[in-house]
């Protein structure tokens, strides 16, 4: 029998414009194809390519031909690696850094679960945070955790555990802190309807078989629940331990969000 004519070899390499992550704000329009992040430390979706951050954003770059020259220049780093791959894929919490201009930045999401790059100092860009997403025991009974930007640290402290938040050296790559996992911790939201927005844990349901909530109270007042999975600790206490992007993480209902732009 002739082999059937629909079969495949290998990923897909392409990304249809609109099928592109809404997060990564690209105009319908705008052609036919987005760039595909490549295979790396974040998911597909949970992520932004190095040309869009270049070109659509930091506005550095007019075209793809112009983001792969600066690429090649050296110029950029993320988490103090050099990184020449056009469509390398920026996650929350990446520090993406220009020495030539003295430029820093973290990957957050704004209010609206849209990819933004806050500008941060010098100081803040020596560490991120990462959220725990393993805690095993490895090759020769050696424990670990393993990190949501794919890292993995070995011997770490006791006290680590999934869903915790470390605060991770970008230069040692050593964990300097650890952010519990508890109520009344402040933390940010990277996932759903609500990505984006933070606050105070209130409480969280427990669910055997499904979902645990968490619900989740921000400075304004305002309650919402999410998935626990999509909790992302930030800080301990009301304190965050990183600088917040405009907006603090507080939603604005659409009727605020008038009277704040038109001054009604």
């Amino acid at each position: 029998l002739p082999p059937p004519a629909t079969m495949v070899r290998g990923p897909k390499k392409h990304l249809k414009r609109v099928n592109a992550p809404s997060s990564w704000m690209l105009d319908k329009m705008g052609g036919c194809f987005a760039p595909k992040a490549s295979p790396g430390p974040h998911k597909g979706r949970e992520c932004m390519p190095m040309a869009l951050l270049l070109r659509n954003r930091l506005k550095y770059a007019l075209t793809y031909k112009e983001v792969t020259s600066i690429l090649m220049q050296r110029h950029v780093k993320v988490d103090g690696k050099v990184r020449t791959d056009k469509t390398f894929p920026v996650g929350f919490q990446d520090v993406l850094s220009i020495a030539k201009t003295d430029e820093y930045f973290r990957m957050m999401y704004d209010t609206k679960g849209r990819f933004k790059l806050h500008r941060i100092s010098a100081e803040e860009a020596a560490f991120k945070l990462c959220k725990v997403k393993r805690c095993q025991l490895g090759d020769k009974g050696v424990p670990y955790v393993g990190l949501h930007d794919s890292r993995t640290v070995r011997y770490p402290d006791p006290d680590i555990k999934v869903n915790d938040t470390v605060k991770v050296d970008i230069e040692t790559g050593k964990i300097t802190e650890i952010f519990k996992f508890k109520l009344g911790q402040m933390c940010t939201i990277v996932g759903g309807r609500n990505a984006g927005r933070a606050g105070v844990i209130a409480r969280v349901e427990k669910h055997k078989g499904s979902h645990d909530i968490a619900h989740i109270k921000d400075s304004a007042g305002n309650t919402f629940a999410t998935r626990a999975g999509n909790v992302f600790i930030i800080g301990n206490g009301k304190e965050a331990a990183v600088s917040m992007p405009k907006g603090k993480g507080v939603k604005l209902s659409i009727v605020e969000e008038q009277a704040k732009k038109y001054g009604l």
